[in-house]
């Protein structure tokens, strides 16, 4: 194992890793302040003494002190850690990551171009958008094909205004609009179109129902909650300066939830509606800062006569870090070399205790230190 090589303490900068799917992006950060808070790299300064392990912070203990002063965390030197964009529980990918300096950087991020696959299924529309969340209303897909969505998404491509999801990180006056949604309660102020850019969107993959395991969630919204998504959504639609518009989603938001939407079928389709899984489709998309994939599917499910959500989405791509099989403008391949998986982390988290070592730098620091960008 190579000794250590010339570091400046504590260490800062940016980094990406493969978050897995399943947690969400805080917690994530928040599981890898103890085994950063322990390491050499993040010292103080060259002939810092250890950091005092947890069952020996005490009050006021100078290496976890918080703005206030007080004592934070649970030993170990204190770690400024923040994220570039967060991603939500169910998806996976690149999460780049800013320490300690690194952090005042993250902020230039957000507003660089990202790219995502995903895999949308049809037929059912929820209330997140995706599969973490309920059911509001069911659709017919079996019209749906192939050549239909790839004529759909041309209407996606370029510069659009999208509306976000009602369960989505946007804050109005300090309370996300999600909170709002889940409480019933109707925002302070409207909730208006946001201008993204699309700068690429292909369809990958049209997926048949037999060839795929993903099922409509088993969870449904009740009347009341349906009532409550109802008037969310009306308010969202309310932001919009097109009014005709904002009428016709209106109505269509009515029609689905009241389940008259749904158009009367013969016996045999009703049968082979039910036996059959519905369609999925997989989506390529290199997309403007502050895009809602989620959006993008759903409103895709609209345009084709249907609704969907999100299954799986993987971010492959955030300004230059980026994910082995993330396309290249060029049409080649990213090598993934400045993205660290999540394995490496997770088994330094599995062998963590509160001793410090110092002197050879452990594998995950080894790993750390080969891809971190320090030139900030």
């Amino acid at each position: 194992m190579p000794k250590t090589h010339s570091i400046h303490y504590p260490l800062s900068g940016l980094f990406a890793l493969n978050k897995p799917s399943g947690i969400t992006s805080m917690a994530l950060l928040d599981s890898l302040k103890p085994l950063f808070g322990y390491s050499q790299l993040f010292k103080p300064h060259e002939d810092a003494p250890p950091p005092l392990p947890s069952d020996k912070k005490k009050k006021g203990n100078k290496w976890r002190k918080s703005r206030g002063g007080g004592a934070r965390g649970v030993g170990g030197y204190a770690v400024k850690v923040g994220q570039g964009g967060t991603l939500d529980p169910l998806a996976d990918g690149v999460l780049v990551v800013g320490l300690n300096k690194g952090t005042k950087k993250l902020a230039d991020l957000l507003n660089c171009s990202k790219e995502y696959t995903t895999i949308g299924l049809l037929g059912c529309e929820t209330d997140s958008y995706d599969s973490e969340g309920a059911v509001v209303s069911k659709s017919r897909w079996q019209h749906i094909t192939k050549s239909d969505i790839e004529d759909a998404l041309e209407g996606f491509r370029g510069e659009i205004d999208q509306l976000p999801p009602i369960f989505s990180a946007i804050k109005i006056e300090g309370k996300r609009l999600f909170e709002y949604a889940r409480a019933g309660e109707t925002p302070p102020k409207p909730v208006e179109k946001r201008k993204c850019t699309i700068h690429s969107l292909t369809l990958e993959e049209f997926i048949p129902g037999d060839k795929h395991a993903f099922r409509y969630p088993m969870k449904e919204l009740s009347s009341e909650d349906k009532e409550a998504a109802q008037k969310a959504q009306e308010f969202v639609a309310s932001g919009t300066d097109d009014k005709s518009e904002e009428k016709a989603d209106d109505e269509k938001v009515d029609k689905v939830l009241e389940g008259s939407e749904e158009p009367q079928e013969e016996p045999s389709e009703q049968a082979d509606k039910e036996v059959r899984p519905p369609t999925a489709f997989k989506l390529r998309m290199t997309v403007s800062g502050g895009t809602y994939v989620r959006s993008i599917v759903h409103d895709l499910g609209q345009a084709l006569g249907s609704s969907a959500h999100v299954v799986e989405l993987t971010r492959t791509r955030q300004g230059e870090f980026a994910l082995a099989n993330a396309s290249t403008e060029d049409g080649g391949v990213s090598t993934g070399s400045n993205v660290l998986d999540w394995s490496v982390f997770e088994k330094a988290l599995a062998e963590k205790s509160d001793e410090y070592k110092e002197g050879e730098l452990q594998e995950w620091e080894q790993d750390l230190m080969r891809v971190i960008r320090t030139d900030i």
